[in-house]
């Protein structure tokens, strides 16, 4: 015989350990996102995208400040996004700065 009470106390127990760990994952800053649209940034700056693709370029620089700030005032899942959308559009810049180069 299964012990009712016991295992709604054990599925609790883990329960709460899960959104425990949620909860800080989420709460923690975005170290590897801001190196990861900082490198992306670089990489377009590399390829030329000041004048190749200088708009995508200047969102992703923008994206990345917006991060920063949110950073500052450990606004962590605002900070997150942006460093991600920054990456994205530091990777749509180096894309179009080399499609221009060929």
């Amino acid at each position: 015989m299964i012990d009712a009470p016991g295992a709604r106390r054990r599925l609790g127990r883990g329960a709460t350990v899960v959104a425990a760990l949620v909860l800080a994952a989420c709460a923690s800053a975005p170290v590897q996102e801001m190196s990861d649209a900082r490198q992306a940034i670089h990489a377009a700056e590399e390829a030329g995208a000041a004048e190749l693709a200088p708009e995508a370029l200047s969102e992703a620089r923008r994206l990345l400040s917006s991060a920063e700030q949110k950073l500052q005032y450990r606004a962590y899942s605002g900070a997150r996004h942006d460093a991600r959308e920054a990456r994205r559009r530091a990777a749509d810049a180096l894309r179009a700065a080399k499609d221009k180069e060929d």
